[in-house]
C-alpha cells in the first residue's frame, strides 16, 4: 500500500513526502513541500520544485520536529516504548523528505545557488541534530526505556532499537558534560561546513580541466566510439574540429587506455591526480587537515583513543585491529602479484624499445596489450554487447529470476533530471514494490562515481505501509551521433553493483524509520549483485549485439572467464592503498600539525606501494573520508570477503536457487538496518564468514 496520510505526534495530519499541510496559506501556494504532492505514487514533485523552496522547507521542517522533540521530553507520562522511542523514530519526517531531495539534487544537478544554500543549511542542521542529541530530558526518557527494555515485552526489532537509540545518544555525546557538548556541537558544525566546501572544490577541480586535442594524429590508437565522443564533447563545448576529454572516467579511462600518444595520456592522468592539490581557490590539503584533527579531537572527547574507534566500534569489524588484520593479509597477497604485473608489462615496453620505465599513466595502456596477448580479449570487443538498455535488463531479468521482481517504465513522471528514466517494480503476485529513478550519465553538475540513495525510506512505523523510492545514480559512457551508450565490462559490474544497493532498498521490510547502517555489511547486498554480471547464462540473456541482435559469442564468454584475474594485482593494490591511508588518518591519537602531501607519501612509503600505482584515492580528492566512509573505506574489502562467501551459497546450490534467494531477501535485504549483522549473517549462512572465497575467486590463493 502506498501511503498518502499519516498522523505525527503534533496532533495535526501530515503527509508522506510533503511533511505537513503548511500553516501559512500563502506557502501552500509556492512551497510544494507543504502540500500534498498529488502525484503518482505520492513522489516528489520535482518539476514544481526550485532552489528557492528549499531555505523556506528546511526552516518550517526543523521547527516542526523541534516542537515534535519537545512533546516527546516533556511528558508526563512515564516513558515507555511508544511514547517516547517509537515517537522519535516519527519525528522529523518533513525534515526527512526535504533532505533527501536537496542533497540528492545536490549531489546530481547542483548549480551555483544549490551549493550557496548547502553551505548555508549544513552547520545548521548540523547544530539541529545536536539539539536533539544532546537533549537531556530526551536522552533522561531513552535512557529509562532501555534500562527496562527487558521486562518491557518488546519484540526483536523494537529492542534492537532501544538499543540502537540509547547508544547513539551516548556516541553522540549524551554523557557528556555541558562544556564538553558545547565543544562537541562546536566541531561537529565546523566538518559541516568543511565537508561543504571539500566537495564544491572538488566538483570544480573536476571540470576545470579539458584536454584539447585539434590534431588528428594525436588520436592515435583511440577507437572510433571514443572519438566520437570526445568530438561531442567538443561541440558542447562550442569546439569545432577538436576533441575533448576530461577527468571524468568515462572519458579519460578509454584515453589511458588505448591512446598512443605518452605525453597526453600524462598529462590526463596527472590532471585527475592533482584535483585538490594545486595551491589554489579550490585546493583541499589544509580542509583534510582541519577535519582530520577534529575527529581526532571529537573522538578523544567522547572518550576513544583514535576516531577509527569510534567509527567502528558499532560496525561489523569492531576494532581497527580487525580492520588492519583483513587489510594486511590481502596486501601481503596482492603486492607481488601487482609487481608481477610491472614486470609483464615492463617486458612489452622493453620489447618495443620504449626505452623508459613503466610509470602509473601507462598501466592502463600496457595492461591492455598483454590482456590482449594473454588473453586475446579487447574491450571495444566486448562494448557493442553491452549497450546500456540492454545491460539494464540484464539487472532487471536476474532480479526477476532471483525475487520474482517485473519492471514498468513509467513516462510521464517527475524527474529530478530529464535524462533519468523511472520504473514501477512490481513483487511477483503483482503487487506495487517501489519506484525507481535511474540516472546514468556524467555532466558537470554531477559528481562523479556512482551511488544509489533513497528518496523515500520503506517503514510501517504509523501501521501503515510506506513503499520505498529509490534513486540510482551512475557516469557512464554517453551514447553519440548514430550509436547508443555502449559499456565497458567495469561499468557493467558497476550498474549491476548499484542495482544490489537499489534491491536492498526495495526489498526492505522493516517497521521503524531509524535504522543501523554499516558499510562494511552494507555492501554485501550490492558486491554480491555483481557476481551474476558476467556469469555465461545470464550474459546470453542480456548481451546482445546493439546492431544485429546476436547473443554474445561463446568465444567471447570463455575469454572474459578465463581472464577474471586479469590485473588483479593493480586492482587490489590501488584499493588497499587508499583504505590503508583512510585507516592511518583515523588512527591518529591526538591532533598535529598535518602536511597532507607529506603524511600521505610517508605512509605509502611505509607500506611499500611501489611507483607504477597510485592509491585509487588521493587524500585530496578522496571524498569517500570527508563523507559517510571515514574509517570505512575497508568496508568494500570487508563485505567482499562476505559476498564471495554468499555466492558460494548459490554455487552450492544453483545460479537462481530459490531456496537461497529466499533465505537472502528474508535473512539479509528485509531485515538491514534492523538487526545485529553478525546474527543477519549466521542466519542466511548458517555460520561465521570465511576468506577463502574471497581469495580464490581473485586469483590470490
Amino acid at each position: 500500500m502506498i501511503l498518502r496520510k499519516m498522523l505525527m505526534f503534533t496532533g495535526c495530519v501530515l503527509l508522506l513526502g510533503c511533511g505537513a499541510q503548511a500553516t501559512d496559506e500563502a506557502d501552500t501556494d509556492v512551497n510544494p513541500f507543504f502540500v500534498d504532492y498529488g502525484t503518482p505514487f505520492n513522489v516528489q514533485p520535482f518539476d514544481r520544485i526550485d532552489e528557492g523552496h528549499f531555505v523556506p522547507a528546511f526552516e518550517e521542517a526543523m521547527a516542526r520536529q523541534n516542537a515534535e522533540i519537545e512533546a516527546i521530553a516533556s511528558n508526563p507520562e512515564p516513558p515507555t516504548f511508544d511514547n517516547t522511542v517509537a515517537a522519535l523514530d516519527l519525528s522529523g519526517e518533513l525534515l526527512d523528505e526535504v533532505s533527501r531531495v536537496f542533497f540528492a539534487l545536490t549531489g546530481s544537478n547542483t548549480n551555483d545557488e544549490l551549493q550557496e544554500i548547502q553551505k548555508q543549511i549544513s552547520p545548521r542542521l548540523a547544530a539541529h541534530r545536536d539539539e536533539i542529541q544532546l537533549n537531556p530530558a530526551l536522552f533522561d526518557r531513552i535512557k529509562t526505556v532501555y534500562e527496562t527494555r527487558e521486562s518491557a515485552g518488546l519484540d526483536r526489532e523494537q529492542l534492537f532499537l532501544v538499543e540502537h537509540l540509547y547508544d547513539r545518544s551516548v556516541r553522540n555525546g549524551a554523557l557528556l558534560s555541558v562544556d564538553d557538548q558545547t565543544r562537541l556541537k562546536e566541531i561537529n558544525q565546523r566538518l559541516s561546513e568543511l565537508r561543504v566546501e571539500f566537495s564544491a572544490n572538488l566538483l570544480a577541480e573536476t571540470n576545470a580541466f579539458k584536454l584539447v586535442i585539434e590534431n588528428e594524429a594525436e588520436l592515435a590508437g583511440l577507437p572510433d566510439g571514443v572519438i566520437a565522443t570526445a568530438a561531442a564533447t567538443a561541440k558542447r563545448e562550442g569546439l569545432e574540429n577538436a576533441w575533448v576529454f576530461t577527468t571524468h572516467k568515462p572519458s579519460m579511462l578509454p584515453f589511458l587506455t588505448y591512446a598512443e600518444n605518452r605525453d597526453l595520456r600524462e598529462q590526463l592522468f596527472t590532471a585527475y591526480t592533482v584535483r585538490g592539490d594545486q595551491n589554489n581557490e579550490h585546493d583541499n590539503k589544509t580542509i583534510v587537515a582541519e577535519i582530520i584533527n577534529l575527529r581526532v579531537e571529537k573522538a578523544n572527547l567522547l572518550g576513544y583513543e583514535t576516531f577509527a574507534h569510534y567509527t567502528l566500534e558499532p560496525r561489523m569489524a569492531g576494532t581497527p585491529e580487525d580492520v588492519y588484520k583483513l587489510l594486511d593479509q590481502l596486501w601481503d597477497a596482492s603486492l607481488p602479484v601487482a609487481k608481477r604485473e610491472v614486470a609483464a608489462m615492463q617486458a612489452v615496453i622493453d620489447g618495443e624499445g620504449g626505452g623508459f620505465e613503466l610509470a602509473p599513466w601507462d598501466w592502463w595502456y600496457y595492461a591492455e596489450k598483454v590482456r590482449k596477448a594473454e588473453y586475446d580479449l579487447d574491450d571495444n570487443e566486448l562494448r557493442p554487447y553491452f549497450e546500456l538498455n540492454n545491460v539494464r535488463d540484464g539487472v532487471f531479468y536476474v532480479a526477476n529470476r532471483l525475487y520474482g521482481l517485473t519492471f514498468v517504465e513509467l513516462e510521464d513522471m517527475p524527474k529530478p533530471h530529464p535524462d533519468a528514466q523511472v520504473f514501477e517494480v512490481f513483487e511477483a503476485d503483482g503487487s506495487h514494490a517501489a519506484v525507481i529513478y535511474m540516472d546514468y550519465h556524467p555532466r558537470e553538475s554531477k559528481r562523479g562515481g556512482a551511488w544509489c540513495g533513497r528518496f523515500r525510506s520503506q517503514n510501517r512505523a504509523t501501521g501503515v505501509e510506506v513503499d520505498p523510492v529509490i534513486n540510482l545514480v551512475c557516469n557512464f559512457t554517453t551514447a553519440t551521433e548514430g550509436t547508443p551508450a555502449l559499456l565497458s565490462l567495469d561499468e557493467v559490474e558497476t550498474l549491476f553493483h548499484e542495482f544490489g544497493h537499489a534491491l536492498d532498498g526495495m526489498l526492505s521490510s522493516v517497521t521503524y524509520r531509524t535504522g543501523s547502517r554499516s558499510p562494511d555489511f552494507g555492501e554485501l547486498p550490492s558486491q554480491i549483485m555483481e557476481h551474476w554480471a558476467m556469469n555465461p547464462e545470464v550474459l546470453k540473456v542480456y548481451a546482445t549485439h546493439y546492431e544485429t541482435g546476436e547473443p554474445i559469442p561463446d568465444e567471447l564468454i570463455a575469454k572474459i572467464e578465463k581472464s577474471s584475474t586479469f590485473n588483479q594485482g593493480f586492482t587490489q593494490v590501488e584499493y588497499l592503498a587508499a583504505s590503508l591511508l583512510d585507516m592511518a588518518y583515523h588512527t591518529l591519537t591526538e591532533p598535529t600539525e598535518l602536511d597532507i602531501n607529506a603524511f600521505e607519501k610517508a605512509y605509502f612509503d611505509e607500506i611499500g606501494l611501489i611507483d607504477e600505482i597510485v592509491s585509487r584515492y588521493r587524500t585530496t580528492y578522496f571524498a569517500h573520508i570527508t563523507g559517510g566512509y571515514a574509517a570505512g573505506y575497508y568496508g568494500y574489502i570487508w563485505s567482499g570477503v562476505l559476498d564471495h562467501d554468499a555466492f558460494a551459497a548459490f554455487e552450492e546450490t544453483s545460479l537462481f536457487d530459490q531456496e537461497t534467494a529466499n533465505r537472502f531477501r528474508t535473512e539479509i535485504l528485509e531485515v538491514t538496518g534492523s538487526k545485529d549483522y553478525m546474527d543477519m549473517w549466521v542466519a542466511f549462512r548458517g555460520r561465521p564468514p570465511e576468506i577463502e572465497p574471497l581469495l580464490r575467486n581473485l586469483g590470490l590463493q
